[in-house]
């Protein structure tokens, strides 16, 4: 892992948005592949067809952010 601070952030109406190359694991422990050192996005509308990713279904489909984002 690089040296640079993992960050994520929940965006107001879409995906969380994983900085700093941080690792994704499945349940059985195996390491899904991400690009190196890119930022990519973790769906949270539960409907992408390409999960943990998001695909951007979000955008075509009735779901409610507020309801997965943290309390303030």
């Amino acid at each position: 892992m690089s040296d640079a601070e993992i960050k994520i952030t929940v965006t107001a109406t879409g995906p969380y948005r994983v900085e700093a190359g941080a690792p994704i694991v499945n349940n059985e422990g195996e390491t899904i592949e991400t690009r190196d050192g890119k930022a990519f996005f973790l769906c949270r509308c539960g409907q992408s067809s390409n999960k943990p990713f998001c695909d951007g279904t979000h955008n075509s489909i009735e779901w409610d952010p507020t309801l997965a984002a943290a309390d303030d």
